[in-house]
């Protein structure tokens, strides 16, 4: 069995390293039963829409992919509804600008928060989580450009996932001085990360064994020790416990989420 996984281009997708090591572990755990597997990414790094684009017919150069789930793409594609990183990309810090701190320190409700605007990348499905909500969003078609636009006072608020804040802080604070972590507030919304193959028999086979994997995984506490292991240090760096968490609906969401099965979600 041969599995070849898309290469990312930025910092945005820092995420896909621990997609692949779950992965791996998820096929390590069921070869005694399905047999051996190749894992390896793309010859090159792929855009998302080249990714999609590339998993749309049965010869595409990569057979699995890894994104947060919508409505939409359940219809083109098989999910593993077993959330990589047990939901950790709903819940979000914001990026603001140092100056803005004291009026981030005094908001406790959404629509408080509603006066402001956020800033997003083309095609992410948090916009259409923060448009529901009613804010307003800006969104770049560059996401690369979205510290440069916070910066620049084109948008209020950048939401990012909470491991993604702070690693991303840390490659552009020495560059971007006036711009940091808001340490008092944090969006949550119901967004997992799933494993996605193509809807055909070579899927099919892929699908039954990447999830045989991961429910071993969730059985045995493997992939949450991957969880601790790797995500626990940024867990710890945000403070959880410190910040006022505003809850947001995803009206993306597809109705088969497992949201019933708490074993499969991180709970700060």
């Amino acid at each position: 069995m041969r599995l070849v996984y898309p290469q990312y281009f930025t910092v945005q997708d820092s995420t896909g390293d621990f997609d692949w090591i779950v992965l791996h572990a998820a096929m390590e755990k069921t070869a005694a039963r399905f047999g051996p597997y190749k894992l390896s990414p793309s010859k090159e790094p792929l855009s998302v829409a080249r990714l999609l684009a590339e998993m749309s017919y049965p010869e595409g150069s990569i057979n699995v992919f890894a994104r947060a789930t919508d409505l939409e793409l359940e219809k083109k594609f098989t999910p593993i509804r077993i959330p990589i990183d047990r939901g950790l990309m709903g819940m979000r810090l914001l990026v603001v600008r140092k100056d803005d701190l004291p009026r981030f320190a005094a908001i406790r409700t959404i629509d408080e928060l509603k006066r402001l605007s956020a800033g997003q990348g083309q095609g992410w499905i948090d916009t259409d989580v923060l448009g529901a909500a009613g804010i307003s969003v800006v969104v770049a078609p560059r996401p690369d450009a979205l510290y440069a636009m916070l910066e620049a006072g084109r948008f209020d608020f950048f939401p990012r996932a909470l491991d993604e804040a702070s690693r991303e802080f840390d490659m552009q604070h020495k560059t971007r001085p006036s711009i940091t972590i808001e340490p008092t507030l944090m969006l949550r919304y119901p967004l997992p990360r799933y494993f996605f193959v193509r809807h055909d028999a070579e899927g099919d086979k892929l699908a039954a064994r990447i999830r045989a994997g991961m429910e071993m995984m969730v059985q045995d506490g493997s992939l949450a020790a991957l969880f601790r292991q790797y995500k626990g240090p940024l867990i710890e760096r945000a403070s959880i416990g410190k910040r006022h968490i505003i809850d947001l609906p995803n009206p993306l969401l597809p109705p088969e989420t497992p949201l019933q099965r708490s074993e499969l979600w991180f709970r700060p």
